[in-house]
């Protein structure tokens, strides 16, 4: 399972996660693995991709950072599982022309 987790560092203050990061790391658990991130221009917030089996695991690295840092977790899916998940339905569903041609009396 993919995981967007927005970090809001608390007070709009970078330093003490960059602090804590360079003294000890991500500080995550085993089985949940960081695979991207990006930061704000404005250093308030990071976005990081995470990846694992267990939902709790995000839990537990949170406790590491939750005094200095107030999180948003969103689950999340690639572009191309997201096109093979709707993609089926596409052809399913009738646009508004179609129906209120069908329903209109011939």
């Amino acid at each position: 399972m993919l995981f967007m987790v927005i970090e809001n560092f608390r007070d709009g203050d970078p330093i003490p996660v960059y602090r804590r990061f360079r003294a000890s790391g991500r500080m995550a658990p085993d089985g949940l693995r960081y695979l991207t991130s990006w930061v704000a221009a404005d250093y308030t917030r990071c976005y990081q991709v995470m990846e694992c089996d267990d939902p709790c695991l995000i839990d537990d690295w949170m406790r590491h950072w939750s005094d200095i840092v107030d999180f948003e977790v969103v689950p999340v899916v690639t572009s191309a599982e997201a096109v093979a998940a709707i993609g089926p339905r596409l052809d399913a569903r009738l646009d508004d022309s179609d129906i209120n041609r069908r329903s209109s009396p011939s």
